[in-house]
C-alpha cells in the first residue's frame, strides 16, 4: 500500500473519529443541544437495512466489476418528504424494473437494481447562501436539513429524524410491493411509449419489449409453467450520498468486529467532499458497506490513486466503485488518464458512468437542464474507452424520475428549451423522464448486444 496514502489518518478509527478533520457541506445548526438530541433519537432507532443485504450487494458489485453483471443505479436528484407517497415510489420502482429489463435484453447478464431512493435528502451546493427577491437566506441543501420554502431555510436538527421515518416508510413500501409480486416479470406494468415522436423508434422499442415478454413466456413454457423466484422476486438495493456525517454515522453499527452503515446499502462520496484529508474520506474509510467516490474533471490522478489505497487497502472485490462524470466533451480527454492511474494500484474496482452531471446546461431562458443526447454521447465514449484500455464499464449512474417531467431537452420525445416550462419540477438538478430513462436504457442496450455479437463472431 502506498505509505502516503493515510497520510493524517491514523490506524484508529470510529464512526465519529471524523470529527478531527476538515469538513465541507455541513449544516451550521443554531442549537448543539439540539443536534444532539436528534443524533440521539437517530442512534437508538432500528436499522433501515440489514448488512447481510450489504453483503449481497457486495458480491453483485463484484461481479459487475468481472463483466458477469450490470449495476443501474438511479433515482432522483434530491429526494423530498412529499414525495414519500404511494405513486411516486412506485413509479420510480416500476422505471428502475423496465429500464433492467431492457439491459439483460441486450448484456445478457444479471442487472443488479441500486435505487438511489430512501434516503437521498441531502444536496451539496456551491454556496451557502442565495439571494431571493433582493433577500439573502441559506440555500436549500436537502430535506435532512432544511426546506426549500425560504421562510424554514434555517437548518433543523430534527429533520434528520424526519428524514430516517420518511427513509423507513419508503423502504417498507418497496419491500412490500416485492413480496407482494409487483416486481413479477410475468406481470409486467404497461409500458408507456405514447409521447415517442418518431414511428420507427417506437416501433424498434415496442419490438424489444415484445421479445423480452415472449422470452419470458417460453422460459416459462420450458419450465411447465412453474414460475422461477428469479422472474417473480427481484432483488432491490437502496443508496444515497452519504453527505451529512452526524446522521451517517448515528446509522453506523459494530457487527462482527466490522461497521456497517445500516441507514443504506450503498454510499458514494460526492466530487465536493472527496478530499484526501476531509472529514468525508475518514468516515467512509472506516465502514463495510460497499462504497462509491464521484470522479470529474478536478480529479487528479496522484489523488485517485491514494484515495483507492486508502478505502480499499485490503483489495476488497466490490467495495469501491469509481463513478465518472466528465460530460462528452471531456471525457476521452480525462477517463484514460484516470483508469491508468486506477489500474496501476493493483486494487480491483467497478466503473460505472454518470453521463448526467457533466453535461448539464443552461437553456435560453435561464433554467438548468441536460440533454439526453449529450448524456447516450459521454455513455458511449466511456464503453469505448473502457474496451479500448482493457477496462471495462460495469453500470450506469442517472438521475431520473418516472414521472413525464420536463427538465431534461431531447430523446425520442423530441423535447425543446421552450417544452421545459411545461412540467420543470425538480427542487435542483434535472432528471430524466421516464421516456427518456428508456431512451438511455436502450442505448446501453444496443451497444451491449452489438458487442455481445461482435465477441461471438470472434470465437466462431
Amino acid at each position: 500500500m502506498d505509505p502516503t496514502a493515510t497520510q493524517g489518518h491514523s490506524k484508529e478509527w470510529s464512526p465519529e473519529s471524523w470529527k478531527t478533520f476538515p469538513i465541507k457541506q455541513q449544516p451550521d445548526y443554531a442549537d448543539p443541544e439540539a443536534v444532539k438530541k436528534a443524533v440521539s433519537k437517530v442512534r437508538q432507532l432500528p436499522p433501515l437495512v440489514h448488512h447481510k443485504e450489504i453483503r449481497s450487494l457486495k458480491n453483485y458489485l463484484a461481479k459487475a466489476a468481472q463483466g458477469k453483471a450490470f449495476l443501474l443505479q438511479g433515482g432522483d436528484c434530491a429526494e423530498r418528504f412529499i414525495d414519500c407517497s404511494q405513486k411516486p415510489i412506485e413509479d420510480k420502482f416500476k422505471i428502475l424494473l423496465q429500464m433492467s429489463l431492457v439491459i439483460i435484453y441486450g448484456a445478457r447478464v444479471p442487472v443488479v437494481r441500486l435505487a438511489r431512493m430512501a434516503g437521498q435528502f441531502a444536496k451539496p451546493r456551491t454556496s451557502n447562501y442565495e439571494t431571493v427577491n433582493g433577500n439573502r437566506i441559506p440555500s436549500f441543501k436537502g430535506d435532512n436539513i432544511n426546506d426549500y420554502d425560504i421562510s424554514k431555510r434555517e437548518p433543523d436538527p430534527d429533520r434528520m429524524v424526519q428524514a430516517y421515518f420518511h427513509s423507513a416508510a419508503t423502504l417498507n413500501y418497496i419491500r412490500a410491493m416485492i413480496s407482494g409480486g409487483v416486481a413479477d416479470l410475468h406481470n409486467p406494468r404497461a409500458w408507456i411509449l405514447d409521447h415517442v415522436k418518431e414511428d420507427a423508434t417506437r416501433r424498434e422499442y415496442e419490438t424489444m419489449i415484445e421479445q423480452i415478454t415472449d422470452n419470458i413466456s417460453f422460459f416459462d413454457l420450458l419450465h411447465d409453467h412453474r414460475q422461477d423466484e428469479n422472474l417473480s422476486k427481484v432483488e432491490f438495493f437502496t443508496s444515497h450520498e452519504g453527505l451529512l456525517l452526524e446522521f451517517e454515522s448515528a446509522l453506523t453499527k459494530q457487527i462482527g468486529g466490522k461497521h456497517y452503515n445500516l441507514g443504506a446499502h450503498f454510499l458514494w462520496i460526492g466530487d465536493r467532499t472527496r478530499d484526501i484529508d476531509g472529514a468525508h474520506v475518514e468516515y467512509f474509510r472506516g465502514i463495510a458497506n460497499p462504497i462509491g467516490i464521484k470522479l470529474g474533471p478536478t480529479s487528479e490522478p496522484d489523488i485517485i490513486i491514494k484515495l483507492i489505497h486508502l478505502l480499499n487497502p485490503d483489495k476488497e472485490e466490490g467495495k469501491l466503485t469509481l463513478i465518472t462524470r466528465y460530460g462528452a466533451d471531456q471525457v476521452e480527454k480525462l477517463l484514460p488518464i484516470h483508469i491508468q492511474a486506477a489500474k496501476s494500484t493493483g486494487v480491483p474496482v467497478l466503473w460505472i458512468c454518470d453521463p448526467c452531471h457533466g453535461n448539464t446546461e443552461t437553456s435560453p431562458s435561464g433554467v438548468k437542464t441536460r440533454n439526453v443526447e449529450r448524456m447516450s454521447l459521454e455513455l458511449i465514449r466511456t464503453f469505448q474507452i473502457h474496451q479500448k484500455e482493457g477496462s471495462r464499464l460495469g453500470g450506469v449512474h442517472l438521475e431520473m424520475t418516472g414521472d413525464n417531467v420536463t427538465e431534461c431537452i431531447g430523446g425520442s420525445i423530441h423535447l425543446d428549451h421552450p417544452d421545459l416550462t411545461r412540467n420543470y419540477e425538480t427542487f435542483c438538478d434535472p432528471r430524466l423522464n421516464y421516456t427518456q430513462s428508456l431512451d438511455i436504457a436502450f442505448t446501453i442496450s444496443q451497444h451491449l448486444k452489438e458487442k455481445n455479437v461482435a465477441m461471438r463472431k470472434m470465437t466462431q
